[in-house]
C-alpha cells in the first residue's frame, strides 16, 4: 500500500468531506501529532479516518462529538508495519512521500472498497 494522494476517486468522491471536517478539527489534530512526535512515540504520526468503525488505531475524535463526517482514530507507522499495511521493502517509499508533520496531516481514508493516504495542509496560523 503506497500513499497516493492524486487518485482521482479521493478528489471526486471524499475531498469535500475531508475537508469540510478538517476545517473543525485542523488545530486538534496538529496538537496530537505534535504531542505523538515530542514525546517520542513515533515520527510518524498517521490519522486513519472512516465513516464506520475500522480497527486501525485508536478512536480519536467521533464523528457524532463534533458534528463530523468522519470518525478520526489516531496511530502511527509502526502499526501499519505490524498489520503488513506497509511492507518493510514500501518503507522507504513511504518515508519519501511523508510530508512534514508541522505542515501536513497524514489520514488514511478507509471507505469500503477504498483506501489511500492523504496529505492535508494545517491551515497557515
Amino acid at each position: 500500500m503506497i500513499p497516493d494522494s492524486n487518485d482521482p476517486e479521493l478528489n471526486g468522491k471524499y475531498l469535500g468531506t475531508i475537508t469540510k471536517d478538517f476545517v473543525k478539527i485542523s488545530d486538534i489534530l496538529k496538537e496530537a501529532s505534535y504531542q505523538v512526535r515530542s514525546r517520542k512515540f513515533s515520527k510518524y504520526p498517521i490519522f486513519p479516518i472512516s465513516k464506520t468503525d475500522q480497527p486501525i488505531g485508536q478512536l480519536f475524535l467521533g464523528k457524532d462529538e463534533k458534528d463530523l463526517d468522519w470518525n478520526y482514530y489516531i496511530t502511527y507507522l509502526d502499526e501499519f508495519i505490524q498489520r503488513k499495511l506497509i511492507s518493510e521493502e514500501n518503507l522507504e517509499e513511504f518515508y519519501q512521500s511523508y510530508k512534514d508533520p508541522d505542515e501536513f496531516c497524514c489520514l488514511f481514508v478507509v471507505d469500503q472498497d477504498f483506501t489511500s493516504f492523504v496529505y492535508i495542509p494545517y491551515p497557515e496560523e
